[in-house]
């Protein structure tokens, strides 16, 4: 069973809408709860950068360069967490994984995500 499964991603075209979920299989309810969860991406050729990311108590934080455009949310219930991403840009093109932070060393699949016209 994978720690992370993560759901969502497709190809768009510049200015489309994605909704990724991530369902955090390996983490019991009473660890998910109080976590700070992220996204991170990965571009080919670059490193693995966080996106956004959700405290327990649900403050957010984002990346300059997606803030406006994505929002994380999270849903204890269901140990999931979303990124609504709208106005996508060819550079948001990546595989999109989620984790904790700081981040564990057990790593999902990931989902990609291809924007393009």
């Amino acid at each position: 069973q994978v720690h992370f499964l993560e759901s969502g991603g497709g190809s768009v075209q510049p200015g489309g809408s994605l909704r990724l979920s991530c369902k955090a299989n390996r983490m019991i309810t009473s660890t998910f709860n109080p976590a700070t969860m992220a996204w991170y991406r990965q571009a080919p050729e670059k490193q693995r950068e966080l996106v956004a990311s959700i405290s327990g108590g649900r403050s957010t934080n984002y990346v300059d360069s997606v803030k406006g455009r994505f929002s994380i949310t999270r849903d204890n219930a269901r140990k999931s967490v979303y990124l609504q991403m709208n106005s996508l840009k060819p550079e948001d093109t990546a595989t999109y994984y989620c984790n904790t932070v700081p981040s564990g060393d057990k790593w999902g699949r990931g989902t990609q995500v291809t924007v393009s016209s």
